[in-house]
This record gives C-alpha cells, structure tokens and sequence, in this order.
C-alpha cells in the first residue's frame, strides 16, 4: 500500500522517501519508482520498531510536507489468545502501536501537513483469531486523536483498510485466493480491494485540510457484514 502511494506521488513529480528495514527491497523498489514518473526517490534504511532509527529519519533541518506510516508485520500473531506467545504479541504492538507512536514523537516539527497511520479491519471485525492484531489497529484511531492535538495544525489520521490484496497475506499460511473469492460475494462493494484504493484514500486525507483525528474506513463495507 505504501508503494502504491509512492508510485501515484512519484508520477505527479513529487519527491519521495520510502523507508523500511530492508535494503535490498528498498533498492528495488527505487528502481521500479523511478521507472513512474519524474519525481526523486529517495531511501532511507530503518526499522520502525528501533527508537534510534526511527530518531534518524527526522534528524537534520529538512521539513516534509506528509508522512505515511505503512509498517506491519503479522508474523505469529493470528490464533486463539491461549496459544499466543508473549513475545509475538509485544512484537506486533512495537511495530503496529509504538512504532506509530515513536513517528508521531520524532516527526513532530519536520512534518509540516500530515501524518497518516494505516490500521485495518479487524480492528472493527475481530474473528476470534486475531486479537492482539485488532487491539494494535483499533489503539491507532486514539494515537491518533491525541496526536491532532498535540502537533496541530499537522493533522493525524488513520486509514482502516479492508481486505487488500497485498504481499503480507502469503506469510498467512491460507488459501488467499479462495478466502478473498468468498468475501468478495458478501462484500457490498462484491469485491476486495487493490492497493491503489488505499493509496487514493491516503491521498485523500493528505490533501483535504479539514480533516484530523479522523479514520476512513476503505473496506468495501466489510464493516456492515
């Protein structure tokens, strides 16, 4: 989803930092952005769930007009709590909640419009085997409120994806496609969603500036199923 924002900035021209715990994966995604459009991209190497290097990112004299925090990793956090290792949970909130927090405290005074968090759907759906994933998603909406008030005039939003079909849901050990078949039927929008539709929702709130503390549901209305 944070590719496909960088992809739709890069085509208008924009300059463009991405960041994220893998160079190698930086450098292509680099590669692939700046086949898009005219903007700079630029790469930053840093793992969201480091105090330092989250730090690191906002060092320096240069301000940015927006940032969107995309970093997710469910890794071992789906199942029945009872059979939820501790270690698995404080891992999925480091990265989900606290690294969110942790941009919220060093961004503040370099970014000059907005900052985005990503939550998701099972904040509002949980099923029973994602708990700990749902409360790291739903605490985002009040990480939020709090921070519109402390870093106002930036504003703070949340953008609550439904089912994407991103690279995240082949580490899930399930039957992607069968699954996303099946609620694309129940869906009112009777389809799941691609990451552009999450892009063109951040793009949405970074540009409309009466909007803070706010989270928009881009689910297909998975909410009401």
């Amino acid at each position: 989803m944070g590719f496909a924002l960088a992809r739709v900035l890069v085509a208008a021209g924009e300059d463009v930092t991405i960041a994220g715990r893998s160079v190698d994966r930086l450098d292509v995604a680099r590669a692939e952005l700046e086949q898009a459009g005219h903007g700079r991209v630029h790469i930053r190497r840093a793992d969201i769930g480091q105090e330092a290097d989250v730090a690191a990112l906002f060092t320096g004299d240069r301000q940015v007009d927006h940032v969107v925090v995309t970093a997710a990793d469910a890794t071992g956090v789906y199942g029945p709590t009872a059979r939820l290792a501790a270690d698995a949970a404080r891992h999925v909130l480091n990265t989900k909640l606290l690294g969110a927090w942790l941009v919220g405290k060093y961004a503040a005074g370099t970014v000059t419009e907005s900052l985005t968090f990503t939550s998701g759907i099972n904040a509002y759906r949980p099923n029973g085997s994602n708990t700990v994933m749902a409360a790291a998603n739903g605490a985002l909406a009040a990480l939020a409120s709090g921070l519109a008030l402390e870093m106002a005039p930036v504003r703070v939003n949340v953008i609550s994806p439904g089912w994407v079909d991103t690279p995240i849901w082949d580490r899930l050990g399930m039957d992607k496609q069968a699954a996303f078949t099946d609620l694309a039927k129940r869906l009112p929008a009777r389809r799941t969603g691609v990451a552009d539709d999450v892009a063109q929702a951040f793009l949405a709130v970074m540009r409309n500036r009466f909007v803070t503390a706010a989270v928009l549901h881009v689910d297909g209305g998975h909410r009401f199923i």
